[in-house]
């Protein structure tokens, strides 16, 4: 039978744009690819990339006050939204314009309309054009949800926060997890009065504990009122704010209220339970090791799968789809000892096993250091930074690497190499420090400070 392409891709993000283009221009194969949206997916249009670049912005914040610590007569000056968002969403229109031309270049026809799955080898656009493919590959990825409470269609999400109208007085952000937490320090960088809701004991949920109170006390002691054990009971407009009702008792007015509570896979719609694509309790696509669904011609990748939703790893899954399927080479994706950063302030790296994880599974060897690094110690800044290894006591391999510092998302990509070739404390120890930096104190922790 012949098909008018060998693959189509639904969804033109990270992940999907990459399997497209591997899949065309090293494989030959006929491909198309259709996105409704923007292409770039959440990571380039409204996730990790925006986001860098407003942490970029908020953090020049304590920059003047650290130079003048250092001798440099400088004043602070006021922070122009407008002039950042306007280079910001141009910057998002250049890198959307590049990953059209990656698919252009390549071979790969596009389609800018939602595409939904007819039966196992058909795609339907929205103009009512079917299509077949040999193999169809569903990249939607996620959004972020809001409950339903009284009130809730006044939050915004992470999706709005890059285009707000103008910079809010104060905010109200809900939610615990890393992009709650890193938008609280953005917005607190940028001189709005932030405060954060997390229902949980702590934020930052199945990270490491020392780590997470490190981060939590450091955004306090920045300015963020963070308010654990607390959720919105109710929200309603006054005047040109939102009077929030929390469950601690508490009545605040809010300019903005940013949910941040949880994502949804985007595989509503799409055709698949007509087809037999199963889909588990979040509503993900269920797919083995290879990223096949139950039906043999239908895979899916990213966030829509809700394994580990990272961009990088939306990028591998793709590229092993098309070693798997274009190539011959069945390659299952690894998902182990992925090293991640998260862009709190101050920032986190981490990769394995948190102290927690790795005691429960076998004995093991705490490394932990905690000091004032020497660039904002001379400021008379009290920042803390941590590093901190779990080292197995059978095999001595280091297990987990978290460190919270300026610059920790640099240092994990680096550290995590080590970790994933399997070293050893001692393979640490034997490496020479890099003198004076903070990550010296990663190959210079001699003695355990506990067990567990």
């Amino acid at each position: 039978m012949s098909f008018d392409y060998d693959l189509f891709v639904i969804g033109g993000g990270s992940g999907g744009v990459r399997a497209a283009r591997v899949a065309a221009g090293e494989n030959g194969a006929k491909v198309a690819l259709a996105e409704e949206d923007r292409y770039g997916g959440t990571c380039v249009i409204r996730g990790c990339v925006p986001k860098k670049l407003m942490v970029f912005a908020s953090e020049f914040s304590g920059m003047v006050g650290d130079a003048q610590a250092y001798g440099w007569d400088i004043q602070p000056g006021a922070f122009d939204w407008n002039t950042f968002h306007g280079k910001l969403v141009t910057e998002l229109d250049r890198l959307e314009g590049i990953y059209r031309n990656i698919l252009k270049n390549n071979g790969v026809e596009s389609f800018d309309q939602r595409a939904t799955v007819v039966d196992a080898h058909t795609v339907e656009l929205a103009d009512g054009t079917r299509k077949t493919a040999k193999h169809i590959l569903i990249a939607t990825g996620g959004r972020p949800v809001v409950p339903e409470f009284p009130g809730s269609d006044l939050a915004i999400t992470s999706n709005e926060i890059f285009h707000l109208p103008k910079l809010p007085e104060n905010i109200l952000i809900v939610g615990g997890g890393y992009i709650a937490s890193e938008f609280a320090g953005i917005m607190n960088g940028l001189g709005v009065k932030t405060t954060q809701f997390y229902r949980g004991e702590q934020i930052l949920r199945g990270f490491d504990q020392e780590a997470r109170d490190l981060i939590c006390n450091e955004m306090r002691a920045n300015g963020i009122d963070v308010r654990l054990g607390t959720s919105v009971v109710e929200m309603a407009k006054d005047g040109d704010k939102i009077r929030v009702k929390a469950t601690d008792g508490t009545e605040d007015q809010f300019d903005v209220v940013m949910y941040a509570t949880g994502r949804a896979p985007n595989a509503d719609n799409l055709g698949l339970e007509a087809v037999g694509v199963e889909r588990g309790r979040k509503g993900e696509i269920i797919v083995d090791e290879y990223s096949q669904t139950g039906v043999p011609s239908i895979y899916a990748i990213g966030d829509v799968t809700d394994r580990v939703n990272l961009t990088p790893v939306a990028i591998r899954e793709g590229m092993a789809f098309v070693e798997t399927v274009f190539k011959g080479n069945p390659t299952p994706v690894d998902h182990e000892l992925i090293p991640t950063a998260i862009f709190t302030q101050p920032e986190m790296g981490t990769v394995g096993l948190s102290e927690e994880e790795a005691a429960a599974q076998e004995p093991v060897e705490i490394y932990a250091t905690s000091f004032k690094p020497m660039q904002k110690a001379f400021a008379g800044g009290t920042d803390k930074v941590m590093m901190k290894l779990i080292v197995s006591q059978a095999t001595r391999k280091v297990l987990g690497c978290h460190i919270v510092a300026p610059g920790a998302g640099e240092m994990i990509q680096l550290a995590g190499i080590a970790v994933k070739m399997g070293a050893t404390k001692e393979d640490f120890d034997r490496t020479v420090a890099v003198h004076p930096v903070m990550a010296e104190e990663l190959v210079t922790m001699r003695q355990p400070v506990r067990t567990a």
